[in-house]
């Protein structure tokens, strides 16, 4: 078990295996470091070094009440990057770990980056605007609310059925899948789960995007129940400087688990191609 303390005291457990080039995956919301299990496996196997953290409140990190916004987590990303020493690494973000990747080169540079790879993430901006028509209404995101502070048991069953694409006709169920993130969910602390529902729908990640000055992969399932992708990664990958969208047909949100050796090797083309 290892972790990290932030510059505010906070405790950040983190997985770090290998000696090879660095890949730092961040994790969607309400899972762990745990969803990257198979990635990690698959790159630690050629050569390189594959490292996964829980963010704050979630997993096995410490839970805290307050500072679970974005703001924080990028900044416990730069001190996990720079108590490892992490340099030419590729940042590899899933869903809200995908906005925590843009935020973390939005706010502190790209200095020990090479490449970033966002899967099925939430940039530029989840939430329905005047100005971002193609987003979600706020009403999606109270009702996610009020199921995670009623029953956030039945609520993590319930969402992993879209999140996996397991509730479209001729799909057969991945029960192990289900309860894997039934499992993760339920390892994190309720206020900080609760808090950064608004973190993944409400901040909008522009200004970030086009701050990326390293090349970008987004990666998304254009049948995907959680993230849409008008709203996201067509979006988002014409706001960075150098960015290429590879879309995965019928594939849901949760592709990088269900579909791991196309997302591996894409992955991997993609940063062998750098």
């Amino acid at each position: 078990m290892s972790f990290v303390t932030t510059s505010d005291g906070i405790q950040i457990f983190y997985k770090s295996f290998g000696e090879g080039r660095p890949i730092l995956f961040s994790h969607g919301w309400p899972l762990t470091a745990d969803a990257w299990e198979t990635q990690m496996l698959f790159f630690g196997e050629r050569g390189f070094r594959v490292i996964a953290h829980d963010r704050r409140s979630h997993g096995r990190s410490q839970q805290t009440w307050d500072g679970n916004n974005m703001d924080r987590y990028a900044d416990d990303l730069a001190d996990l990057i720079e108590s490892l020493d992490l340099k030419d690494a590729i940042l590899i973000g899933h869903s809200t770990g995908g906005g925590e990747v843009a935020h973390y080169l939005g706010r502190h540079g790209t200095s020990r980056v090479s490449a970033a790879v966002l899967v099925g993430a939430v940039p530029p901006l989840m939430l329905k605007t005047a100005a971002n028509p193609d987003g979600l209404p706020v009403d999606v995101f109270d009702s996610i609310r009020a199921g995670v502070a009623a029953n956030r048991s039945q609520f993590f069953k319930n969402l992993a059925l879209p999140f996996y694409g397991f509730n479209r006709d001729g799909v057969t169920v991945g029960t192990g899948l289900r309860d894997s993130f039934w499992l993760q969910g339920m390892m994190g602390g309720l206020k900080g789960l609760y808090d950064c529902i608004h973190e993944f729908s409400e901040v909008d990640y522009t200004e970030d995007l086009k701050k990326i000055d390293v090349p970008v992969l987004f990666i998304h399932g254009d049948d995907d129940q959680i993230v849409p992708i008008g709203a996201a990664a067509k979006k988002a990958v014409n706001l960075v400087p150098n960015g290429t969208l590879k879309v995965y047909p019928g594939k849901p949100h949760g592709l990088a688990e269900t579909d791991p050796e196309q997302f591996n090797h894409d992955v991997l083309a993609f940063i062998n191609a750098l």
